[in-house]
């Protein structure tokens, strides 16, 4: 049976102040199947029953678990290939010679999931030798307290690894314990993990010279997206470069970005 009418408008209210997502109508499917979930591990009778507690106290701890369920989590290794190609033959090799006298670099992965973005740009960054003496910083924020745990920890599956992640970094970049493939110690050292809500305050985020902002803002409204772009603007440094995904543009939100093309994909730049 499909979630009760009232109990789904309630889920995205919630949902929505938490966390600013955005559950449309037809999305019942995805709570019934989200919560499901949750109330099985929670060792609740049913979806209603969980709302029903959710109702009776609406700031207690299964608030958390029922915004993190309705987050989409879906990830893998250089994801769209196209980004990453770019990163590499034209974005980085720009960037070095734009922070040769700093030698500095930070990048954030904004919605990291279980970590496979962040992952991916490191062992990119890994490739460039001359990097070995900077400075460099890759931060790594979710929403998710689950999703951030997961990603620090490192350690994917069989079949996480077979997504995206080519044969040769797979031995060069992880170690094989038992059934589980853990990242190395030596590509950890420059990523730090956070839990973060993009809709809300970003204390403590650093300035970057690259924002992967991928597959994140179509889970938000106008405003909500409009309010995100303005702040990657302020917070990215001169030069800086921001991607989006596929199905994401800046057109219509913040016209004081400048599109750019490389290597089959698209990313962005403030205007100067």
């Amino acid at each position: 049976m499909s979630v009760a009418p009232a109990d789904f408008d309630y889920v995205r209210k919630m949902v929505r102040e938490r966390s600013a997502i955005v559950l449309d109508d037809g999305k019942e499917y995805l709570v019934e199947s989200r919560l499901t979930a949750v109330a099985r591990r929670e060792g609740i009778a049913s979806v209603s029953d969980l709302i029903k507690r959710l109702r009776e106290a609406p700031q207690g701890p299964l608030q958390r678990l029922v915004v993190e369920a309705m987050t989409t989590n879906e990830s893998s290794f250089f994801r769209d290939v196209k980004p990453y190609t770019a990163l590499r033959q034209t974005v980085l090799p720009g960037l070095l010679r734009l922070r040769a006298a700093e030698r500095s670099l930070q990048v954030w992965s904004c919605a990291c999931s279980t970590g496979q973005e962040p992952y991916s740009i490191a062992m990119l960054l890994s490739d460039f030798p001359e990097l070995s003496t900077w400075k460099v910083r890759i931060f790594a924020t979710d929403l998710s307290s689950e999703m951030v745990q997961r990603a620090r920890a490192g350690i994917f599956s069989q079949l996480e690894v077979n997504r995206g992640l080519p044969v040769a970094m797979l031995v060069k970049h992880f170690e094989k314990r038992g059934l589980e493939w853990h990242i190395r110690e030596n590509l950890r050292r420059n990523l730090e993990f956070r839990e973060l809500n993009l809709a809300g305050p970003w204390a403590g985020v650093p300035r970057p010279d690259i924002v992967m902002l991928r597959n994140v803002l179509i889970y938000f409204d106008m405003d909500t997206k409009r309010q995100i772009l303005g702040k990657v603007r302020q917070l990215l440094r001169p030069g800086g470069f921001m991607f989006l995904g596929t199905a994401e543009t800046t057109m219509n939100l913040d016209d004081n970005y400048t599109l750019m093309r490389a290597d089959g994909a698209v990313y962005y730049q403030v205007k100067s």
